[in-house]
């Protein structure tokens, strides 16, 4: 159980840097006194003195936006504390150098820099891990006054309501642990900014997002991307899954019309499409094949064929496989070249064990089809319909075909499992060498082997290794990202967010 923290003071700091701060883009401020590693803290928004640089001088143009609504905000008569940090570190700069590439890690300009500088001959940076407060903090006055600006003050002092220390039990951090320490790591040595491309799209996508679901959702991504937020994919499950996990149920009870719905809804959600033109062979989830019509018909990206057989205790009989030849033939021109399926829960008699197999049919249980479905809920790539094809044209058929299926399967997950453990190899790159944040294939790769080629029961080689980091540090997936170099041997690695497998 985690300890309870006790907050007694809070630092004073501009609306803008603490909105920065609670929207992940930063992770360090400038105060005016030091601030010891260890302290924690509330995080008070005010005004800047009145010798302040002007707003768009101050900031640089990515964190505009936020930066002025906050300042709008401020201006309220109600000020509203929505976070406190715990300082894990600092720095302290005295050149001009040194300045510029804070810049490019941070929000500030060049120019709001120099000043500090200038006004103190020494800018200290204090590292912050930021945590929302459970319940926003209102406080109808502003009591603080400028000389209080960078500086800390007791909470007794803001308002009567601080008669004790704040006590804080749910502990909210906006960064996860490896996101803040990697980027900590990033300003402490002062290193470029790796996407400052992104960093201005994000500036210019989040102008709309309030307005544009679409550019919320890219906004999200982008940050997430960035390390400016915590991925929260891993935490909101399809909302299929209440359907997906009745299949099994289903197949093996006596509702044969549900079931058929489900197929119907399965091989949609898996990727197969149908025009519906035909009423005899649709995949329309809401409907059923009904009389005379095939149970699910898939026009795209090849054509399958097939019928349903809920089974609660009985065996299947041979009319189902023979049913499904009659109505093929008779509603399709090019049912010779469709794949054949057909899920049924029972065990298939001897005579319809004979026609399945001698008609290249697959029989799959609805447990491997649910199987199969609540993978691809999970991990949206991991069900390439392409591979999947000649696994269903190929032997073994009937009854046999369910453990060949189930073998696809079972070699998608372990692909999985090996992206997961190279995400996690990176990962432990950093706990061995804390100094340093990005790694060469070789380097991965032999971290991959040591830790994990027993448990996924192979070695990789370097170019394998490489082709798997290529995909993982891609945009769309955003596990890890990328320095790209001229070769295998001179791209390097690093850790953005974890490859969860259930």
């Amino acid at each position: 159980m985690t300890d309870a923290v006790y907050l007694d003071r809070a630092l004073c700091l501009p609306a803008p840097d603490i909105a920065a701060l609670l929207h992940g883009q930063l992770i360090a401020v400038i105060p005016n006194v030091p601030v010891q590693k260890g302290w924690t803290f509330l995080l008070y928004p005010c005004a800047q003195n009145g010798d302040a640089l002007p707003i768009e001088q101050q900031y640089r143009s990515h964190i505009l936006p936020l930066a002025r609504t906050a300042t709008f905000q401020q201006q309220s008569e109600t000020v509203e504390i929505e976070a406190w940090a715990k300082c894990e570190g600092f720095k302290v700069l005295h050149e001009a150098e040194q300045l510029e590439a804070l810049s490019s890690l941070s929000i500030w300009t060049k120019d709001a820099l120099k000043q500090a500088l200038k006004q103190r001959q020494r800018v200290f940076l204090a590292f912050l891990r930021v945590h929302r407060v459970p319940d926003c903090i209102k406080l109808t006055d502003n009591v603080i006054t400028p000389d209080k600006f960078g500086k800390f003050v007791g909470l007794t002092a803001l308002d009567k309501q601080f008669d004790s220390p704040l006590k804080i039990i749910q502990i909210l951090p906006v960064l996860n642990g490896s996101v803040f320490n990697q980027r900590m790591k990033q300003l402490e040595e002062l290193r470029p900014s790796l996407n400052p491309e992104l960093e201005e799209l994000q500036g210019i996508v989040s102008q709309f997002a309030s307005i544009n679901p679409a550019a919320k959702c890219l906004e999200k991504e982008v940050r997430v991307f960035l390390g400016w937020a915590n991925d929260s994919k891993k935490i909101q499950p399809d909302s299929d899954m209440t359907w997906i996990t009745s299949i099994a149920k289903v197949g093996n009870s006596s509702d044969g019309d549900l079931f058929e719905k489900l197929v119907r809804k399965s091989l949609v959600k898996l990727g197969f499409k149908n025009s519906n033109a035909n009423p005899q062979a649709s995949l329309d989830p809401s409907g059923c094949g009904g009389a005379g019509g095939l149970d699910f018909y898939c026009e795209e990206p090849y054509p399958i064929v097939g019928e349903c057989k809920a089974t609660k205790t009985e065996s299947v009989p041979d009319s189902t496989p023979a049913q499904l030849v009659k109505l093929g033939l008779k509603h399709l021109e090019n049912y010779d070249k469709c794949i054949k399926i057909i899920m049924a829960a029972g065990a298939l008699n001897t005579h319809a064990k004979q026609t399945s197999v001698g008609n290249k049919m697959n029989v799959l249980r609805p447990e491997t089809l649910q199987r199969l479905v609540e993978l691809k809920a999970k991990h949206q790539g991991s069900i390439n319909l392409m591979e999947l094809k000649p696994c269903l044209e190929s032997a073994p058929f009937g009854e046999d075909a369910d453990v060949k299926v189930n073998g696809y399967i079972d070699q998608a997950w372990n692909g999985i499992k090996v992206r997961a453990h190279i995400v996690k190899a990176v990962k432990q790159l950093i706990e061995i060498e804390p100094h340093r944040t990005q790694f060469e294939v070789v380097e991965i790769r032999a971290q991959y082997n040591a830790a994990f080629s027993r448990l996924d029961g192979s070695s990789l080689d370097n170019q394998t290794v490489h082709e798997f980091l290529i995909e993982l540090s891609s945009p769309l997936a955003g596990y890890l990202g990328r320095v790209q170099g001229t070769s295998l041997q001179t791209d390097r690695f690093y850790f953005l967010r974890d490859l969860v497998v259930d």
